[in-house]
């Protein structure tokens, strides 16, 4: 175990323990000065410990003393060369792992199984994207050959480009990439990998280790909040190179809000204390338990190799109709695949329930979506297109025209067409399968 991420020694939890109970005059932000509004019992002591960068708290993006003492213990924890907290999820870790990339003048060479906030920093950052897109599977969630980002770093190399590649795994389904193989083919050729790993901040402390980090990734970002005892917007940019961890805060800085909050930090330091405890014990509990749960429920097409994604094959909405009648909420749903994402913060009775509901539930079969097409036409610069006023229009009635901003429902934010790309029959044709009323076209 970590000395730092002990139950009895968590630097930033005791020093926001203490100043709440300190009686200090607050003549600093924020403008509640600790207290909740009257009546409001549920967040008292939230509002207590809610601070701004006063003396003896560090400033996280100029951290030098218990934040970076807590980025460090976390490195250490996950075995990366160094990694940045986030309290704006892992959309601000893609933007600073992207960010780097545009400093090092890098062609991003992506899986088209992307979330929006890739495409957005991209944008933003005024980068070009060559799209590698599924072997199988479809959008959301599709299997990628390593062979074929082999072959688009070649291409880039031909043209005298630098490169990386960048891909997402596990996907929203919890399909995994094959990352070693990614990541040999991208050193054999001086390109970087970077991984898009918020569903996957446990995969460090299963039986085997496959975080992206261990298995050779340049960069990964992990959603704390997704998967651990953590809040809302809990996030880490792990860094293999010790070398990036620096320029990768600074390049935070570009899009990270000046004040983070200290309440999503605290529960950064506990779920890693936490993991740093029992927790890697539980994690691995929780996925042989998830595992004896598919194999209990063998009527059910269960998909993906991530543990903690238990994802069917099925008509999800039908699915996530029964799941809500009997209590459940699930994670996501379509008319192709229901998740229900589990967690080992589950306890075992809420585990065995959700077992016994599933068992008494039928699933249907998943509705038929066209196959994907071609990949679309490029008309404009992504960057031109998503910043271009645009209109609003039935998928039908947009054929032949640009797409502009994407727009997409979150989960799972992963786009169909991109800015720039030309919509035509097949893909207005995917947009209606998945429900997706309107694609905003560039006027």
């Amino acid at each position: 175990m970590l000395p730092f991420f002990s139950r009895d020694e968590l630097p930033l939890s005791r020093f926001l323990d203490s100043y709440a109970a300190s009686g200090t005059l607050r003549a600093h932000m924020p403008g509640h000065k600790g207290r909740a509004l009257a009546g409001d019992d549920a967040l008292a002591a939230a509002y207590a410990r809610d601070i701004t960068e006063i003396r003896g708290a560090d400033s996280l993006f100029e951290a030098d003393g218990i934040l970076r003492d807590g980025e460090a213990a976390t490195a250490a924890l996950y075995g990366s060369g160094g990694c940045c907290w986030s309290a704006g999820g892992s959309t601000l870790c893609i933007q600073a792992m992207l960010a780097r990339m545009r400093a090092e003048g890098r062609t991003v060479i992506a899986a088209r199984t992307v979330h929006r906030a890739f495409l957005n920093a991209c944008v933003l950052l005024g980068l070009r994207v060559e799209w590698v897109f599924p072997e199988a599977g479809g959008l959301v969630s599709g299997t990628y050959a390593p062979a074929a980002f082999a072959a688009a770093l070649d291409a880039a190399a031909a043209r005298g480009e630098r490169a990386c590649v960048y891909v997402t795994s596990p996907d929203y389904l919890g399909h995994r990439q094959d990352i070693a193989a990614l990541a040999a083919i991208c050193h054999a050729r001086g390109a970087r990998l970077l991984v898009d790993d918020a569903h996957g901040p446990h995969l460090a402390f299963l039986e085997t280790n496959v975080h992206p980090i261990a298995l050779g990734a340049d960069f990964c970002c992990d959603s704390a909040h997704k998967l651990l005892p953590a809040l809302t917007g809990a996030a880490v940019l792990h860094c293999r190179d010790a070398a990036d961890a620096a320029p990768a805060k600074q390049a935070m800085v570009l899009f990270g809000s000046t004040s983070p909050s200290y309440l999503i930090l605290r529960s950064i330091e506990q779920s890693m204390a936490w993991l740093a405890g029992d927790g890697a014990a539980r994690v691995k509990e929780t996925a042989a338990t998830a595992e004896a749960l598919r194999r209990a429920l063998p009527q059910y097409d269960w998909i993906g190799e991530e543990p903690f994604h238990l994802t069917a094959a099925c008509d999800g909405l039908a699915l996530a109709d029964d799941l809500r009648a009997a209590g459940v909420e699930c994670e996501y749903a379509d008319g192709t695949a229901c998740v229900l994402l589990l967690s080992p913060c589950m306890t075992d009775a809420e585990l065995t329930s959700l077992r016994d509901i599933l068992a008494g539930l039928t699933p249907c079969p998943p509705r038929a979506v066209p196959p994907l097409s071609a990949p679309p036409r490029r008309i404009l610069p992504m960057r031109e297109a998503a910043l271009a006023p645009c209109d609003l229009l039935a998928p039908m009635d947009a054929i032949g025209r640009v797409c502009g901003a994407v727009q997409v429902p979150c989960p799972p934010a992963v786009p169909l067409l991109v800015s720039g790309e030309q919509v035509d029959e097949a893909w207005a044709a995917l947009y209606t399968a998945y429900g997706i009323e309107t694609i905003a076209v560039v006027v």
